[in-house]
This record gives C-alpha cells, structure tokens and sequence, in this order.
C-alpha cells in the first residue's frame, strides 16, 4: 500500500475528533499511520527536500483544509477540536469520504483556495508519478516541480561536461574538488592534479586544507562504462602512491562488478558517476547559477505567545 493522498486522511482526521475532546498534531500522525497500516518503510519515507516525512505533511495539509472549511478549530499550537459543522458531516449516513469537491460548498473554503464554486476536475494536470495534482499537496506540488527542473538542468549539465574540452575538463575537476573541501587551493589543487592521457586526468590532492591525508584521484571523459579492470588499475595506483583513499570519477557509469569490487578492498575508494559528478556540480555551484529562488513562510507561533 502507497501513503494515501491528503484527502484520504481527511475523513479519518475527523473521526479521530469525533469525542469532541482536544487532540493534538503527533496524536493524528499516529492515529492516522495505524489507521492506514503504514509501514517502517512508508512512515520514514521524506520529501524530496529530506526535511519532512511525506505522511506527515500530507496529514498537516489534509488538517489545514478541514480547518479552513470550518470543521476543525485550533484551540491552542498544535492542538484542535471538531467543530459542530465536523460533527455533521460524521453524522451524516451518505458521507464516508472527503475530497476537495465536498469543501468547495463552503465559502470560507473557497476563499481560501481562491477558485470558482465549478472546478472542472476532468482538467487536471498529472505529475511525473501520473497522480493527480489536486491528490497531492500544495508543497508537493512546488518540490515535484522542482524535481523535474533539477533532472532536466542536470542532464543538460552532463552533457556539456562530456562536450568539453580535456583542458577544461581538469580545470572543472579542480574546482569541484576544491569546492567540496579538497585539494586546498585552487593553485594547490591544480598543482597536484594534471592530465594523464585517454581522456583521463589523475593525481593526488589533500584531503584537508593542512594535507593531513592524501588522496589519489583518477578522472574519465568516457562514454563506456567504467568495468572492474579499470577499478583494479586504480587500486593499484593507490598503493604504488602511497595513499590509502582514491575517488574514481566519470561521466558514464560503472559496472555491478567494479561497484561490488571497490566494496570488498581494504582502500576506500569512491565511485562518482556522471549523475553524482552533475549533482555535485549543482550542490556547489560549479559550471550553474541561480536564477530565482523562493523562500516559503511559516507563522512563528512562538512569537505570539502572551
């Protein structure tokens, strides 16, 4: 089973106030994850951002539309009691659901979402997942969007690295190297790694500012795939270097075997694929730029204590 919609846990957050006594937000995420049969695995799973678990946010959604529609009051943070309009839709025989389309009767709820009393369901656009998008929440809406554009900025990126030049291609590696903390300076860093042939560059930076440890890396501009042999040559390389970490990059992919292979050595030695090299590029800004950036608000509860 799939962590249902939020406004499939819109009718059972009502129940769960059906004793007309006060309960809080973590009550509903429990009762609500028992009530659904979630699992370990569905009860952890987050949203693309990492920083809120997809059940509880849809829970929190499905809470703000009860609310807005006048069937739930907040009486203090984090806690709330049905209203008398909550207890006759639980009363009434014909409802067991509740969708959007049940709220729309209500003018307090359709101030809030702003659209006509007519919405035409049948003009719905789908995500990438082929759910509806009124299934989904409005800051899953905003977070699958930006999926979409970061995997499109991404393979464009990729691509262009492979376009580039051997030249560039060393002086790109440098800089994320640099950027994510490695290989001291620019002009350390570009020091220390050079290019080596068959696409290639390779070398050993610092894996601290202070040179503490060493790393050897090894780049390739390849379309093949990476296999174990190469894997093995570079750990190979590790020891005739003297240094006990390497980190193997390549803008194709490598095999199950050499991925396996790098698992059962002694030397760490980290594999970085084309998709990891273009997201690291992202995450540290390296060959992008921003272009517009929201920032989305919260009440400061606190604030407004008394």
């Amino acid at each position: 089973m799939s962590i249902p919609n939020y406004q499939r846990f819109m009718y059972p957050f009502l129940e769960l106030l059906r004793d007309q006594e006060e309960h809080t937000l973590q009550e509903a995420y429990r009762y609500l994850a028992d009530y659904f049969n979630l699992s370990k695995e569905e009860r952890a799973e987050l949203l693309p951002s990492g920083k809120q678990l997809v059940f509880q946010n849809r829970i929190g959604w499905a809470r703000t539309y009860l609310k807005n529609a006048g069937l739930l009051k907040n009486v203090r943070r984090g806690t709330f009691i049905i209203t008398e309009r909550g207890l006759e839709i639980l009363n009434n025989p014909e409802i067991n659901e509740l969708t959007q389309q049940n709220l729309l009767k209500y003018e307090e709820f359709r101030k809030f979402k702003k659209i006509n009393d007519s919405l035409d369901e049948d003009n719905l656009e789908f995500n990438t997942h082929g759910i509806q998008e009124e299934q989904l929440t409005p800051q899953e809406k905003l977070e699958e969007s930006f999926k979409v554009l970061e995997k499109q900025v991404s393979e464009e990126l990729l691509d262009k690295v492979k376009s580039c030049s051997p030249d560039f291609f060393e002086r790109l590696v440098v800089e994320l190297l640099v950027s994510m903390g490695y290989g001291g300076s620019i002009e350390d860093a570009g020091r220390a790694i050079g290019r080596s042939g068959d696409e290639g560059i390779d070398g050993i930076i610092k894996e601290d500012v202070l040179g503490l440890d060493m790393i050897y890396v090894q780049a390739k501009r390849w379309e093949n795939i990476v296999g174990r042999p190469e894997i093995q040559k570079f750990a190979g390389s590790l020891e005739g270097m003297r240094a006990r970490k390497g980190v193997f990059i390549t803008t194709s992919d490598f095999t199950k075997e050499a991925r396996e292979y790098v698992g059962k050595i002694e030397k760490k030695i980290i594999l970085m694929n084309g998709s990891d090299l273009a997201k690291f590029m992202m995450k540290f800004n390296v060959g992008v730029s921003d272009v517009i950036q929201y920032t989305i608000k919260r009440i400061d509860l606190d604030y407004f204590e008394e």
